[in-house]
């Protein structure tokens, strides 16, 4: 099988099954989900739902983000990953968005990147979940994802992930393609237990084939 082929069938199989492919982080507005992906780094979506409400409630808007100290926010964020450093950058995020941009939320990954604690992951989630701009976001589900049913070759970072896939997907797909990959890594090809029998992705994975191929050849 080509790559060409493999993800053709890849994409055709995900626009039937998956048809509605968005983040699970809760927000209302691109404010609000700056907030949300920055604390997103190695948390769950889930943990943070149940923590971004009442930030949002105690500080609505980037003036008032900005005028926190890091203690206030600490005391909301501190049942997430690293809580004193996030604290820190939603603070200055916010200081950064008031000097920098009137306010606005940019929508170029390369403006976003100059916001404390949003690197390019964050940058092309919000492009790409907010302005829908073709930008993929590679996180740990689209990195081995990708590199397990064969859509990358010899991947070895973030950034080379990203730029395989968006040269393969088709434009006006990437940015649903990039909800795809991250909930099929999220509930069936899970790190240490991929769930193969359960994937209908199985016909066209690498891994999947590669398994097959092995547990065939082992001597009886």
């Amino acid at each position: 099988m080509t790559k060409k082929e493999r993800y053709r069938n890849v994409i055709q199989w995900f626009e039937a099954n998956m048809p509605v492919a968005e983040t699970e982080l809760h927000y209302d507005d691109p404010y609000q989900l700056l907030i949300a992906v920055i604390l997103s780094a190695q948390c769950t979506d889930k943990r943070i739902n149940m923590v971004t409400p009442a930030i949002y409630k105690a500080f609505p808007t980037p003036e008032m983000l900005s005028k926190a100290s890091v203690n206030q926010v600490f005391e909301y964020v501190k049942s997430v990953s690293y809580p004193n450093n996030k604290a820190k950058h939603l603070i200055g995020m916010a200081t950064t968005l008031i000097n920098d941009f009137g306010g606005v939320v940019p929508s170029d990954v390369d403006e976003l990147q100059k916001l404390p604690g949003v690197g390019r992951k964050t940058a092309n989630v919000i492009a790409s979940v907010v302005f829908d701009k073709p930008a993929m976001a590679v996180d740990t589900h689209v990195f081995r994802v990708a590199n397990r049913i064969g859509l990358t070759t010899n991947s070895k970072t973030p950034l080379s992930t990203e730029r395989e896939l968006v040269s393969h997907i088709p434009e006006n797909l990437i940015p649903k393609a990039h909800h795809w990959l991250i909930l099929h890594g999220r509930y069936v090809c899970l790190a240490r237990k991929p769930k193969c029998n359960a994937c209908g992705l199985s016909p066209w994975c690498k891994s999947a084939s590669e398994n097959v191929t092995a547990r065939t050849s082992l001597p009886e």
